[in-house]
């Protein structure tokens, strides 16, 4: 059985929202202030550890504009990986190796775990890390946060009425002052 493993940029103060430079956003590119070396080891280490990825229509259709045009081994990993893209509105997608998920979005999330003994790897996607997080189909969160306060913009996670524990369970800090932190639900 796979695992679900949510890796997300998040500033200090919870903000996920347009860290690569995405169009129309007020704080658009604020992980571009912290970029390193040891950064673009751990998230091209992390790629190629992964079997697919998982991801919702925005983060489908930014990454399959950019990602594309990408060569190297970053780039030739995600090009190659299957993708799976949570969406009620998307009909057609091009990035090679795409599926769109049927409109039964949790029976096909778990099908997925079934199907990949390895971890399957969602990046952005806020409103489907949600409905994973709200349907316990999260096995891992990696959170790169940044030290940076932006005030404003999408936050990471929904507001609930119940609380979800997690566990630390691997900590690992960079000389920029991010830090991943990778936690895992205590249920």
């Amino acid at each position: 059985m796979g695992r679900i493993i949510v890796s997300e940029f998040v500033s200090l103060d919870g903000v996920m929202e347009a860290p690569g430079g995405e169009p129309g956003y007020k704080h658009t590119g604020w992980v571009a202030k912290f970029q390193d070396e040891q950064q673009i080891k751990f998230k091209l280490e992390e790629v190629l550890a992964v079997e697919a990825l998982l991801l919702g229509r925005k983060t489908y259709e930014g990454f399959s504009e950019a990602w594309p045009f990408v060569s190297g081994k970053f780039g030739d990993k995600m090009n190659s990986l299957p993708k799976f893209i949570a969406s009620t509105t998307l009909k057609n997608v091009s990035w090679n190796n795409s599926k769109i998920l049927g409109p039964d979005t949790l029976s096909e999330v778990k099908k997925i775990k079934n199907d990949f003994q390895g971890d399957v790897m969602v990046n952005g996607s806020r409103t489907l890390v949600n409905f994973l997080k709200l349907n316990h189909l999260v096995d891992e969160y990696r959170l790169m946060i940044f030290p940076i306060v932006l005030g404003s913009g999408m936050r990471l996670f929904d507001e609930v009425n119940d609380f979800e524990m997690l566990k630390l369970v691997d900590s690992h800090p960079f000389k920029n002052g991010a830090i991943i932190l990778t936690y895992q639900p205590t249920i």
